[in-house]
């Protein structure tokens, strides 16, 4: 009897100890599921946020680097134009166009002439030192020593072209796409050394030996007169040596529109003096932007030829460095910067 006593407790304890095992159990996949949702909910907006701040500062990066092209633009520009001499005006570039005296290069394509001017450009240790009216020694002989040079200067013609990049495969139009962005190309020609005891001054009046950078460019003109700016300013059908990219990433569109009298009220309402009258100069004389297929104004000069004064205005297009639909919108207009200078030319001959 104790026996069978024993037997049914035990039995009894162990169906217990069963039935308490089986509600030990872990998380249902409802509640897996509950959790992978709250925890959707949570991590997504901090992701965008997250996100939403990596392509904040990179605008604001881009933003950043393009300042800055333009302001080292605008500097470069400004010290270029400090040794004007002459200035052309819209009317001015307009002749030398017609008359095909601009020619770039055919490898670089197709540009807008927008700032054009000579300088006296600076050959450092040029001309020689004359020991003797019969020892003349050779430009490309000079040192410091036995046969000392000094400094010279020659002419040069300098234009600062707009180009509208239109190959999306180009190093100038990334990321690739369309409506590529605008840059500026500066291209120089220059005279060359001329030797006062050449043989034959009028046909050929330079040293026979020079350095290199102090020849004269192919396409300079040597029967150029600065008194008259606007006849034999170049070589007929010579071509320009390749230019050198200033800044890139400017804006292609035309938007924000230039104001009516920009030029006038910037240079001081200019006037010209013909005999007795005197006379205002007009806007299209004095601003020069590209007016081809469509104007775009990212890059544009107020030239008053008679002060030889220039006022350049260049635009960035921030955006465009890391997307392709960049056009310009009045409510992102910070990532359009603008920098303008404005330079009195003071280089002169004789001076």
């Amino acid at each position: 009897m104790k026996n069978l006593l024993r037997l049914l407790l035990k039995s009894q304890h162990q169906k217990n100890r069963s039935k308490r095992a089986q509600t030990d159990k872990g998380m249902t996949l409802v509640e897996l599921l509950v959790g992978a949702i709250m925890a959707f909910l949570i991590i997504t907006p901090m992701l965008g946020f997250v996100v939403d701040m990596l392509n904040t500062d990179r605008r604001e990066q881009v933003k950043s680097n393009t300042e800055q092209d333009l302001q080292a633009a605008v500097d470069f520009i400004a010290q270029d134009l400090s040794q004007a001499i002459y200035i052309y005006d819209n009317d001015g570039i307009t002749a030398l166009k017609n008359s095909n005296s601009l020619r770039p290069p055919t490898t670089d394509p197709a540009g807008t002439p927008i700032l054009v001017f000579w300088k006296r450009q600076l050959q450092p240790k040029a001309l020689p030192v004359l020991p003797t009216a019969a020892n003349t020694p050779n430009p490309a002989n000079c040192n410091t020593t036995d046969k000392p040079c000094n400094d010279a200067y020659v002419l040069s013609l300098v234009a600062y072209y707009q180009i509208n990049e239109n190959n999306p495969a180009s190093i100038w139009c990334q990321p690739s796409g369309a409506n590529c962005p605008t840059r500026i190309v500066r291209y120089q020609i220059r005279d060359g050394l001329k030797d006062p005891k050449a043989a034959s001054p009028a046909t050929n009046p330079y040293y026979a030996s020079v350095k290199t950078g102090q020849e004269r460019s192919p396409a300079y003109n040597r029967l150029f007169d600065l008194s008259k700016p606007l006849e034999n300013v170049t070589e007929p059908n010579v071509n320009w040596e390749s230019g050198e990219v200033l800044v890139n990433y400017l804006d292609y569109g035309k938007e924000p529109k230039l104001i009516g009298n920009e030029c006038r009220t910037a240079l001081g309402n200019p006037t010209t003096q013909t005999g007795a009258t005197t006379s205002p100069i007009t806007e299209d004389t004095l601003k020069v932007t590209d007016r081809t297929t469509k104007e775009i104004n990212s890059f544009y000069a107020c030239v008053d030829t008679e002060r030889n004064v220039a006022r350049v205005t260049i635009r960035g297009n921030s955006l465009r460095r890391i997307q392709t639909d960049a056009d310009y919108n009045e409510k992102k207009s910070a990532y359009f910067p603008t920098a303008s200078v404005q330079v009195q030319g003071l280089g002169s001959l004789g001076k």
